[in-house]
């Protein structure tokens, strides 16, 4: 028993380790389709629409290969000036598995 303990004390470490994404940041609402909120709209500004939806009560997203993951730490520095925009994000996944605790946003350019 203390083997096992003392080995999965050695790999917790491993699992909360920070990791780098590149997708996009959106809101929980529109998540990978901006033009829904937008019928007819010629183009759709992600980012316009991101900040929209988040006034209106959605929360901020990331967008990683199609799939959408809720941002843990909404409050985050830099949310909103990257909302719409392509980012490299840097966090750990939240321990639900579901969201991401960012550490650091830096939009592609």
């Amino acid at each position: 028993m203390k083997i096992l303990i003392a080995l999965t004390l050695v790999a917790a470490p491993a699992f909360c380790a920070p990791k780098t994404w590149t997708g996009q940041i959106t809101d929980s609402m529109c998540g990978t389709n901006h033009a829904a909120m937008s019928p007819g709209a010629k183009t759709v500004n992600g980012h316009d629409c991101t900040l929209a939806c988040v006034k209106a009560g959605s929360k901020f997203a990331f967008v990683n290969d199609g799939k959408v993951v809720q941002i843990a730490n909404q409050t985050f520095p830099d949310l909103g000036k990257a909302a719409g925009a392509t980012v490299s994000l840097t966090g750990e996944l939240a321990a639900d598995g579901k969201s991401v605790i960012i550490s650091k946003i830096a939009v592609k350019k």
